[in-house]
């Protein structure tokens, strides 16, 4: 496996060493490492995507850790290519100036700002404005564009320079973040001691309340390496001396939570919301080993389907292709062993197309290859996003076209 992934031996977030197996994929090539042509002749390489159980806290994760350099480094993702994203974070933006009310000319911080959307929304409110983002290119021209950004992971050594140059935030934000950093713990001390005494510590994160009940299973690839529960993190933020004081179920990412945390005994009350989900997370056996053991159980059902249908496809001398070439693709592709199966993929975001998915170097093309190709399957890969993409694609049904949409239960179109 070589020295780019490293094996933990303790819980992220409660140190604890008593961790089970509770659901292990397929390993995998890096989720977003789409490579051009002439990449394709290298081997890129597969990395365990093992999810463990904490007994000790109840908390879900990998275990094996790829080197962030390689992870986030040169990292290509912009949010504004993601669609209703921007729009997500104007009315964040919003949602936190109404709630936190914080004096003009107060410090926000964004950890993971990525190229700024979310703080130039609070920098149209009057707010002071610093993100920090290890992805350099990303960061520099986040800052070209007037929002000065720090090339850099954010560790409580450098939320110690940040507090001496620009004084102590009111607001920091962390947005898919914070399931995304080994060092959880260094991290939230940093924030611990970046917040001013009224301040709010922001974050969104996959909820695994969400992953479990949509069955979204390939939300897990080696970026993701937290799977984050309300009743973990409470303990957790309590260890750094901080305390979880409000709790909401967000849409984005195939749902999340945003959580919203504080200096402990500051300022605010806490929501009976943070009772509200440990309670609905304890009622859904998220404190059991067996929860996770069946869920698998029920991943490895709809793969053996989904191999069987496909199989006899292709026995029939039938074409298939597939739609989708997003991170959550690549943990598809590999736990249900589609590589085989594909002629190609097409994706709407035209930096993807002319692209080659990772590991397996299948082609991705423009949707248009549909008309002029018409495979006699399209496999839908990015499945959340199914009805928006067979409404557009009418045309190839019209045409003798069918869609299959693996999850949460195989369906043909």
């Amino acid at each position: 496996m070589g020295s780019s992934v490293l094996r933990r031996e303790t819980c992220r977030l409660c140190e604890g060493r008593n961790l089970d197996l509770v659901l292990p994929l397929k390993p995998s090539a890096l989720a977003d490492a789409y490579v051009p042509a002439e990449l394709t002749t290298e081997v890129q390489e597969t990395y365990p995507l093992d999810l463990f159980w904490c007994r000790d806290c109840g908390h879900l994760q990998l275990l094996d850790v790829v080197d962030p350099e390689i992870l986030f480094r040169n990292y290509i993702y912009v949010t504004s290519s993601s669609p209703g994203l921007v729009e997500h974070f104007r009315q964040y933006a919003n949602e936190v100036m109404r709630r936190v009310n914080p004096p003009a000319g107060s410090l926000a911080v964004d950890i993971g700002s990525n190229e700024g959307i979310l703080l130039g929304f609070f920098q149209k409110h009057g707010l002071r404005v610093l993100g920090i983002d290890p992805a350099e290119e990303i960061a520099h021209k986040a800052t070209e564009a007037g929002i000065k950004t720090l090339p850099a992971f954010f560790t409580s050594e450098l939320a110690a320079q940040v507090r001496n140059e620009y004084g102590p935030a009111t607001i920091i934000t962390a947005n898919n973040v914070y399931a995304h950093s080994d060092a959880l713990a260094d991290m939230t001390e940093g924030i611990r001691h970046l917040l001013a005494p009224d301040g709010v510590f922001i974050f969104e994160v996959s909820y695994l309340v969400d992953l479990m009940q949509n069955m979204v299973f390939d939300f897990v690839y080696h970026e993701h390496l937290c799977y984050h529960a309300v009743k973990p993190l409470t303990t957790f933020f309590h260890r750094h001396g901080l305390e979880l004081i409000d709790v909401e179920r967000v849409p984005t990412k195939g749902g999340s939570l945003r959580g919203t945390a504080q200096l402990m005994g500051g300022p605010r009350a806490v929501s009976p919301s943070v009772a509200e989900l440990i309670e609905l997370e304890s009622s859904m056996g998220l404190d059991r080993a067996e929860t996770y053991l069946s869920f698998g159980a029920k991943i490895d059902d709809v793969k053996r389907q989904l191999s069987a249908l496909l199989h006899q496809l292709k026995a029939e001398g039938k074409t298939i292709a597939g739609y989708g070439a997003s991170a959550t693709v690549t943990t598809l592709i590999y736990h249900f062993e589609l590589g085989e199966m594909l002629d190609f993929i097409v994706d709407d975001v035209e930096e993807r197309q002319g692209l080659f998915s990772p590991g397996q170097h299948i082609p991705v093309l423009s949707p248009e290859t549909l008309y002029e190709r018409r495979p006699d399957y399209v496999l839908i890969l990015a499945w959340r996003f199914a009805e928006p993409i067979i409404k557009k694609h009418r045309e190839y049904l019209e045409r003798g076209g069918h869609f299959i949409v693996p999850l949460p239960v195989i369906e043909i179109v």
